[in-house]
């Protein structure tokens, strides 16, 4: 059976947000963990955008999820009041698991990526196949900019 995809507002796939001091390090650059807050935060919305919450999966699609890695390669510093955007991404689609990249840009200019690995599972812990409902939703992402 396919499940339906419902869209509960127009797929929300950016956060922009602003850097303040308490995002950098004594000398005004961003500290290397600030990153990682801006891709839950994005990930979180987007899923939001389709009727899907984190804290709900098993409720609305039988199955929940658990983060297995990430990472961030870091391009070029950015400093105190730089404005960011976040977009989330899709790297990799498998039957149980698929890796979100998420692109840190300063106007067009890419100075991080980040990405995430979750894994999806059953009630019990076993592994699951990702849901009809939320592969429609992962495609709907773009994929990726390239780290050059």
């Amino acid at each position: 059976m396919t499940e339906n995809l419902t869209l509960t507002t127009t797929p929300v796939t950016q956060q922009r947000f602003r850097l303040a001091y308490g995002d950098c390090d004594a000398v005004g650059i961003s500290y290397f963990a600030i990153n990682y807050p801006w891709m839950e935060r994005t990930y979180s919305v987007w899923l939001h955008s389709f009727g899907l919450e984190s804290h709900r999966l098993l409720d609305t699609v039988g199955v929940y999820t658990v983060g297995l890695k990430s990472e961030c390669q870091y391009i070029t510093s950015c400093k105190v009041f730089d404005e960011l955007t976040c977009t989330v991404a899709l790297d990799r689609i498998g039957t149980t698991s698929y890796t979100l990249a998420f692109d840190f840009e300063r106007g067009d200019e890419l100075v991080a990526q980040g990405r995430m690995t979750f894994a999806v599972r059953n009630p019990d812990g076993t592994k699951a196949a990702i849901p009809d409902r939320f592969l429609a939703a992962l495609r709907t992402l773009d994929p990726p900019k390239s780290v050059g």
